[in-house]
């Protein structure tokens, strides 16, 4: 039961942990990539992802002249070079030279995948809108890489095999450990009433 209530938001990390994507992007032949905590599945149909970037990021002005970025998710094993391109500007150095970060080729942009990442998803900037102070950037999924050995039979991803990189807050990685998976039917629950 929640036992504090306030109408301050503060850093509001209430709703992690969250996996972490680093979000990649080449403009005039250069490389860039920044750790982003804000970031979502938008459409299906057509196949749309957001991420939320400040301003003050290089990232934000590198990817309003691409029109493309690519979302690189990493494993925990990888949290140290994820912290690294949060914590550094790509204005004072290269960022990939820097932390050793690993390229492979992307199938339709020109944005990096990097090599580290169990699944990345290759965009085109489909809409940018600003709200507060962020802009959401929309990309239109244009290619899609991941690790087959790392999905379960189902098609989702094995989270104990991937060990995704959460982002709880305040600087603070973790992953899944002794995970339980269970599937749960949403028409299946959706169709139960309460009885009695």
């Amino acid at each position: 039961m929640k036992d504090v209530h306030t109408e301050d938001a503060g850093q509001f990390y209430y709703h992690v942990p969250w996996p972490v994507a680093v979000i990649a992007v080449r403009w005039e032949g250069k490389d860039n990539a920044m750790a982003a905590a804000w970031h979502a599945p938008i459409s299906f149909d057509p196949p749309l992802y957001g991420v939320s970037i400040s301003p003050k990021r290089h990232t934000y002005d590198l990817i309003d002249k691409a029109r493309e970025f690519t979302a690189n998710f990493l494993p925990l094993g990888a949290a140290e070079a994820i912290a690294a391109v949060g914590g550094s500007t790509g204005r004072e150095l290269d960022k990939f030279a820097e932390f050793d970060l690993g390229r492979d080729h992307p199938l339709v942009v020109g944005s990096p995948i990097l090599s580290a990442a169990y699944a990345a998803y290759e965009c085109v900037l489909h809409d940018a809108r600003t709200y507060g102070d962020h802009r959401w950037f929309v990309g239109r999924i244009v290619a899609v890489h991941y690790t087959s050995r790392l999905q379960a039979p189902d098609g989702t991803t094995d989270p104990q095999a991937a060990e995704p990189s959460l982002y709880l807050g305040a600087e603070m990685y973790a992953t899944v450990a002794g995970m339980t998976k269970r599937h749960l039917d949403r028409k299946v629950y959706g169709a139960r009433r309460k009885t009695g």
